[in-house]
């Protein structure tokens, strides 16, 4: 009952003009910012900190709280269109949203995303607001051997589901663990694949290796086969879902929350690992299996409401413990640190305006969020009108931009075409491109995860799966390996003659 008035106080401090003005310009420079490949919420709210110097600090933060949501929705939509990721959670929804776009269903993939947002995102922020404490009572006690089990758990769903064979996945997430070693090593020091340059101590950053094998790679790929499929404008189709997309869509909009919002809450968390883990929720309760790969609206709506609802869970973590679980929470962090506001167990006491006008806000964003973007769904769906040699080349130049922002190096436009041309050869060999990104994104953690386990148990093995938690993970993943074999086993025995 606390919460609930404390919520409907904070309603109050939201919805005052100056402050709705703030959330509506942090949702519209999100979504714009989010469209551009490479610079994702993270880098926003860094580049408008010092903007908001001026600012009280309600505002900022209800300002920094629609950019981040913004964000989300801009980088699926130019992963849904132009099978760009603007960031690593929206790499997923490209999977299935761009075979929709290419076969003229990009509008219906971009409301079933907004709709996902929408929902995912009311669902985690009241989660956040009922469960906030039970839950990062909970993350507190997740240790190293967990969090390793949960990214081995990562990698094996992503390669179990994608792509025409488990023995190619395997392949593409060896190449993204490689490219993911790149760098000093966090532990020795010791410079790893660097070949003797000094910007690669740094490793490469998960931004250019999504841009890299999505964007140009599909540049590449397409510019190699324009002469003989033609470079036709695709159509756009319908702008709003049917009653079949709706049936389709609402089960997941709801099943995705649950899987998101509790991994945004852990350290370590964030959107990625619960995008994927839904996408292949999906994939085995669909009664569509034979469109994923070409086009399944399920495959866009859950992963979309499970980026939503973990950015609710993510601030659940830097609120209640003062810990950062994705690059924006750290950002956001900072911004606290700036107005000399220290987030933690006490913030709640101390700040109750501010952090119940923050949360508050986020309802009110959200709502801002579909106002703005299910009426464009069918303007930015034409791009897809550009002919390609237009789209492609525009593209080319986008992603090019947005590496270069990263860094600031010339090397980043290097490794970038070199990488490229990575995601052409696994587009031309029939590698799946998902499992390399997220061996970039989650290698480099399940390594440091994984000596963190083995330091604590004086290098025995047995200390990866000491916990009930790690057992259980480990014996879903068992089941997911094990899966097909017993399928088989069972369907013989079903039809053998009795």
């Amino acid at each position: 009952m606390d919460a609930f008035s404390s919520l409907l106080d904070g309603f109050g401090t939201a919805l005052t003009p100056m402050n709705l003005l703030w959330a509506a310009l942090g949702v519209l420079l999100g979504t714009a910012i989010g469209v551009l490949p490479g610079i994702g919420p993270a880098m926003a709210v860094a580049l408008l900190l010092p903007v908001t110097y001026g600012l009280e600090p309600t505002g900022a933060f209800i300002m920094f709280a629609g950019i981040y949501y913004g964000a989300m929705f801009g980088g699926s939509t130019t992963s849904i269109l132009l099978n760009t990721p603007g960031e690593s959670a929206a790499v997923v929804a490209a999977i299935e949203g761009n075979p929709m776009a290419k076969s003229g269903r990009g509008a219906q993939a971009l409301a079933a995303a907004a709709g996902g947002h929408f929902v995912g995102g009311l669902i985690g922020t009241v989660l956040l607001v009922a469960l906030a404490p039970v839950v990062a009572g909970l993350a507190v006690g997740i240790g190293a051997p967990d969090y390793f089990a949960l990214m081995v758990l990562a990698f094996i769903a992503v390669t179990s589901v994608l792509g025409s064979s488990r023995i190619r996945g395997l392949a593409s997430l060896l190449i993204g663990l490689t490219l993911g070693l790149v760098g000093l090593d966090g532990m020795t020091g010791q410079q790893r694949l660097t070949f003797g340059s000094l910007q690669l101590a740094d490793g490469i950053d998960v931004v250019i290796v999504a841009v890299g094998l999505f964007a140009i790679g599909e540049a590449l790929w397409v510019a190699a086969h324009l002469r003989r499929t033609g470079g036709d404008a695709i159509p756009v189709g319908r702008p709003w879902l049917a009653r079949e997309d709706i049936g389709r869509t609402w089960k997941p909009w709801l099943r995705g929350p649950l899987i998101g919002f509790p991994f945004g809450a852990i350290p370590a968390g964030g959107a990625e690992i619960p995008t994927f883990l839904s996408y292949v929720t999906e994939k085995r309760l669909s009664r569509h299996k034979d469109e994923f790969g070409r086009g399944a609206i399920e495959g866009v709506a859950g992963p979309e409401a499970a980026a939503s609802a973990s950015a609710a869970g993510t601030l659940v973590s830097m609120l209640t413990l003062g810990l950062p679980t994705t690059a924006v929470a750290a950002v956001m962090l900072a911004a606290f640190q700036q107005y000399g506001i220290q987030p933690g167990p006490l913030l709640f006491e101390r700040e109750p305006e501010l952090v119940w006008g923050l949360i508050a806000s986020l309802f009110v964003g959200m709502v801002l969020l579909l106002a703005l973007n299910l009426p464009l769904a069918p303007v930015w769906a034409k791009l897809l009108r550009v002919p390609r040699p237009y789209l492609y080349a525009g593209i080319l130049f986008f992603a090019a931009t947005g590496a270069y922002a990263v860094g600031g190096e010339a090397l980043d436009l290097v490794i970038l075409l070199v990488i490229g041309l990575i995601g052409f050869g696994m587009r031309r060999y029939g590698l799946p491109v998902l499992p390399a990104v997220i061996g970039v994104i989650l290698g480099p953690a399940a390594e440091q995860q994984l000596r963190r386990a083995l330091q604590i148990s004086d290098g025995s093995v047995t200390g990866l799966a000491d916990t009930p938690f790690s057992v259980t993970v480990y014996a879903v993943i068992v089941l997911l390996l094990a899966w097909p074999l017993l399928r088989k086993v069972f369907l013989r025995r079903r039809h053998a003659p009795s």
